[in-house]
């Protein structure tokens, strides 16, 4: 049977966590976050600066429950499932597609494990962005939708640092990679045309939430561009400041069916992580 207690007060998670159970050691508490051991609302979470909000719901669970946890994977919301198409709300911290470096705990290893078929990743999210990301259940399928990419709509939410000036417009900058695999703006001979389009949604002390929409999409572009106008994602420590999370989500993807042409919109909620650094307490 697993511990468990209900936040009363916004707070980081290992501080609530010594205060709830002064019989453990601190070490043993780090010990069961690096296993997978603590569940904020259902999922597991690893970082001792995850940022709880009244109502937040932890549980603490032995070894064994997280040695399951691993096998199984993380839970992957299905947002559509048909013959042709399968989305999902990805967590964050979950890789898309395979690397070099990590071949089974990806969101494309995890459904093919348990749908038993093929998929054909359609687009990619960076590992620490959540939100809709759409699988095909044929390569062809994949290929059409992919050939007809530039009519697809991708709306992100994103938390950053300051007040973006003005605080709607459009961020016309080629990037390009250096490296050290930084994104870089500004004119180089491999740096390629990007555009992004923001407009803020609210500003609250020192942050602002933003609906962000993509014309191109370049690796990093969101992260690259907002950063180089002076209000970087919260929680991006590759360009901008460490928070418990990237502030990151896609939130909306419209685009039209490969079968039929009518327009298919997928939208997956922000997280309740990415709002409590926005407005937290």
């Amino acid at each position: 049977m697993a511990d468990r207690f209900v936040a009363a007060e916004p707070g980081a998670l290992f501080d609530q966590l010594a205060r709830h159970f002064p019989g453990w050691s601190r070490n043993t508490l780090r010990q069961r976050l690096r296993l997978g051991c603590i569940d904020v609302n259902g999922d597991a979470v690893a970082r001792h600066d995850h940022r709880l909000v009244p109502g937040d719901v932890v549980e603490v669970h032995g070894t064994a429950k997280a040695r399951a946890a691993r096998t199984a994977g993380p839970a992957l919301p299905v947002l559509f499932d048909d013959d042709a198409l399968l989305a999902i709300d990805k967590p964050a911290g979950l890789l898309a597609v395979s690397t070099d470096a990590e071949r089974e705990r990806t969101a494309l290893a995890l459904l093919r494990q348990r749908s038993g078929g093929d998929l054909w990743p359609v687009h990619r999210l960076d590992r620490e962005t959540s939100g809709v990301l759409l699988f095909a259940k044929a390569r062809a399928v994949c290929d059409r939708v992919r050939g007809d990419w530039a009519s697809v709509q991708k709306v992100y939410r994103a938390v950053v640092e300051g007040r973006p000036e003005p605080p709607a417009g459009t961020i016309d900058l080629p990037l390009w990679e250096d490296r050290n695999l930084r994104v870089r703006t500004g004119e180089h001979p491999a740096a390629r045309p990007a555009r992004t389009r923001y407009t803020t949604s609210a500003s609250r002390g020192g942050r602002s939430l933003l609906e962000v929409e993509l014309d191109t999409g370049r690796k990093h572009q969101i992260r690259a561009h907002l950063a180089a106008i002076g209000c970087p994602v919260v929680g991006d420590d590759r360009y901008g400041t460490r928070a418990a999370r990237l502030c990151l989500h896609a939130f909306r993807l419209s685009l039209p069916r490969p079968e039929h042409g009518r327009r298919l919109e997928l939208q997956a909620e922000l997280p309740r992580a990415v709002l409590a650094e926005f407005a937290p307490g």
